[in-house]
């Protein structure tokens, strides 16, 4: 048995096809499942980590919570196996509804002796959330035709980085109003819309491939399919370049905010709402640019882009912050589309758990790694130092992906499929 099978090389349905398959039932089914789930996820995410800083007061255990969202990365190749053995419909369904069932503890946290179970809690709440990521993107290919990818990943990611930019606001005056438990309710309320409409699709899905590799082999093989696939291989590895440095700006963003422009830590909030406004704008257009460019030239622009909106980070201008944050969101979006459209497209059925588990894998932890290391440094090291290695990694990273291209197709689909989704969503 072969571990590593071929991407389907049957024809593309066309345009017409495409289009439908965009507002057939089960994909408006699987939008509904995705807004319900990253309604959950806006709502939680900084709470979290801002319930544990006001329960014990602790910098380090609000920053252990908040890093902690990163740690099923880990285990993604386990999840991806998983996810590429089971039904993805009923595993779905299964993870959302074992996601509001996990919430329900932290209604009975009351002091600070319950901080180690919100972030127990927020462990298994980051493991939901990589095992839907990776079902999602099966269900995805079973349920679309190639043409129709880019369009459908645009449209949920805008759907996300939407939520991005309103629910922290929301979910801060929530909080500060009522505390953490109305916002706990309603995302279980969320993850079990979620579950429900999950369970309603009626998805014809790609049957997993029989036992009879090493089980080890097995859960690796998307590591493999990505090194051997052209342009898969470079793509993610400038990806992993380019996401990596990126965490060095959540390792010293409370530094350029008091250091650089004098601004209390609050404001990391507006400032942060500039990069979601721009990332809405390029989920509206990613498939539109994918088409026109195709992936490598796509991701390549996007990544120079947030090289360049990291510089004014370096400087004393609010404007030129605010400005800097909007290239990142725009460029971290149309990078993160055009390369989850083109693994799609290259990637079999039967192996796009796994495949997008070792995406996620090589994306987070380098990210995750960085993050931690420009936070131990910030305070022994001028900052501005990191921010430059940032940019020169963001850079070298955009010179990695332009390799990628060469000699390859540009878009996964034709290109007025993409503009014609560009307008429906616009």
């Amino acid at each position: 048995m072969t571990a590593d099978p071929e991407p389907s090389t049957a024809p593309d349905p066309g345009p017409a096809p495409a289009r439908a398959a965009l507002r057939s039932r089960d994909m408006r089914l699987l939008t509904g499942v995705w807004t319900a789930a990253n309604l959950a996820d806006s709502l939680l995410t900084l709470i979290l980590a801002v319930w544990v800083k006001d329960l014990t007061g602790s910098d380090a255990l609000a920053g252990l919570t908040l890093a902690s969202l990163g740690v099923p990365a880990l285990f993604t190749p386990v999840i991806g196996h998983v996810v590429d053995r089971t039904s993805r419909r009923r595993l779905l369904a299964g993870a959302y509804a074992v996601g509001g069932l996990t919430l329900l503890p932290l209604l009975a946290v009351r002091g600070p002796a319950g901080a180690w179970l919100v972030l127990a809690v927020t462990v298994v709440y980051a493991t939901v959330g990589y095992t839907t990521a990776a079902a999602q993107s099966g269900l995805l290919r079973d349920l679309l035709p190639d043409a129709a990818l880019g369009a459908a990943n645009g449209r949920l990611t805008t759907i996300d980085q939407s939520f991005r930019l309103t629910m922290p606001v929301l979910g801060a005056g929530v909080y500060a109003l009522a505390g953490p438990l109305p916002l706990v309710v309603a995302a279980v309320v969320a993850f079990a819309v979620a579950a429900l409409l999950a369970l309603r699709l009626r998805v014809r899905e790609t049957p997993p491939e029989p036992h009879g590799e090493p089980f080890r082999r097995a859960v690796t093989a998307g590591f493999r399919h990505l090194r051997r696939t052209p342009p898969l291989g470079t793509l993610t590895l400038a990806l992993g370049l380019g996401f990596g440095v990126t965490g060095m700006i959540n390792g010293v963003a409370f530094a350029v905010l008091d250091r650089s422009l004098g601004l209390p830590p609050e404001m990391l909030g507006p400032l942060t709402s500039a990069q979601a406004a721009t990332a809405v704008v390029a989920g509206l257009t990613a498939a539109r640019l994918l088409a026109r460019w195709g992936a490598p030239r796509l991701v390549a622009g996007a990544l120079l882009l947030a090289a360049a909106g990291v510089v004014p980070l370096l400087g004393t201008s609010v404007v030129g912050v605010v400005v800097g944050m909007g290239a990142i969101g725009a460029g971290v979006t149309w990078a993160v589309v055009g390369f989850v459209t083109e693994r799609q497209v290259r990637t079999p059925p039967t192996l796009q758990g796994r495949v997008q588990a070792a995406g996620a894998l090589v994306l987070h932890v380098p990210q995750l790694a960085l993050a931690l290391t420009a936070a131990s440094l910030v305070d022994v090291v001028d900052h501005r130092v990191l921010v430059a290695v940032c940019a020169a990694g963001l850079a070298a990273s955009a010179v990695l992906a332009s390799r990628a291209g060469r000699g390859q197709p540009r878009g996964p689909g034709p290109r007025d499929v993409a503009a014609d989704e560009s307008r429906a969503t616009g």
